[in-house]
């Protein structure tokens, strides 16, 4: 009898389930794991971009975070990112390179980074990029005299790198430098007529005197001795006639092993200087700056274009109109004097401006 009644109080004491844990939050554009994430991505696509300059963080657009295990997670992030005035060969840490201002016709990029966190430690999966110049209307609306981007191949672009690489080196003790790419150029009709350029450029195995007998002679030094730089020049040509040159060399430096440096490639032949300039045809010609998408073009790298998620993963502009239409149905609710609604969770705050 005692044993019925220990059964029948045991049926009837409560069942608890385990109650799965809440999932956590969804990550903000603004926080700090994803402006570490951000960061981390950033550099990998600095390291890994072979033309042009080093970009800085502008804006994360969104992040998307699928968990895949115990301390294993997938991230999308969809960044903006602007031009600094750091060619990629350069030593100079990207927190000490300038962003490039809105009247210096900026160049944006678009860039969407898959990355893994596991265990804590941030690696990239894949990274698809593009980039492109301000609209020529939106620069002179602000600034009407200001000079814009042209082609890298125009034949005024061509002709200043020539001269200024000739001038630099006819008047220089030190090694022969040749050309490996135009990075940017700028043309000024008025007042004066000008052509303003960026270049990078390696030394040789010669001097500017070695180079004078034999030019042909003269090879890029080997990776082991390598020395990058990079000049700048505005040559005037109306009302009067003026050219000035300003070239850096960087000093070795250790090459990545997957990264190559730059190589010169076409050949721009001008009177009196054989200048190899790194200029694949499809990187430089009709162009006035260098695509993010030559270095970085893995569609894997976007959420929407990998099928291995499923379509129920909202989109980051689906997940940015939810947000504001939650905060907007917030600000129905009667708040204290004084209440400010918090912002949605992405984009992110603009760190420089918005083209």
């Amino acid at each position: 009898m005692k044993a019925l009644l220990a059964l029948i109080l045991l049926v009837q004491l409560p069942i608890h389930k385990a109650v799965p844990a809440a999932p956590p939050a969804p990550l903000g554009c603004d926080d700090p794991e994803s402006e570490a994430a951000a960061e981390f991505a950033v550099n990998y696509i600095n390291g890994h971009s072979h033309h042009g300059y080093k970009f800085a963080l502008n804006r994360i657009e969104n992040i998307r975070v699928l968990p895949q295990g115990l301390n294993n997670d997938i991230m999308f992030l969809e960044l903006d990112l602007l031009e600094t005035t750091c060619h990629i060969l350069s030593p100079t840490p990207l927190a000490n390179c300038t962003v490039r201002s809105f009247t210096q016709h900026a160049v944006e990029g678009d860039c969407d980074v898959k990355l893994q966190k596991l265990d804590g430690k941030l690696s990239v999966l894949a990274s698809k990029c593009h980039s492109h110049a301000d609209s020529s209307e939106d620069v002179l609306q602000l600034c009407p005299d200001c000079p814009l981007l042209a082609s890298l191949n125009n034949t005024e672009v061509l002709t200043t790198v020539t001269a200024a690489l000739n001038d630099h080196n006819s008047k220089t003790a030190d090694a022969y430098l040749r050309l490996l790419e135009i990075g940017r150029a700028r043309i000024q009709y008025h007042p004066v007529h000008s052509v303003s350029v960026e270049f990078a450029v390696a030394a040789t195995n010669c001097s500017a005197e070695e180079a004078k007998d034999n030019v042909e002679a003269c090879q890029l030094l080997p990776d082991n001795q390598s020395n990058f730089g990079f000049c700048t020049a505005t040559r005037v040509t109306r009302p009067s006639q003026d050219l000035r040159v300003d070239c850096q060399l960087y000093g070795h430096q250790v090459p990545t092993p997957d990264i190559p440096f730059l190589r010169p490639g076409v050949t721009y032949s001008q009177p009196g200087q054989d200048t190899s300039a790194g200029l694949v045809p499809s990187v430089a010609q009709g162009f006035t700056n260098h695509n993010l998408r030559l270095s970085h073009n893995n569609p894997v790298a976007s959420e929407s274009s990998s099928s291995e998620f499923p379509t129920s993963v909202l989109s980051a502009k689906s997940v940015a109109k939810r947000a504001v239409a939650e905060v907007a149905q917030h600000d129905k609710v009667p708040r204290p004097v004084g209440f400010v609604p918090p912002p949605p969770p992405c984009p992110g705050k603009i760190r420089h401006f918005k083209i």
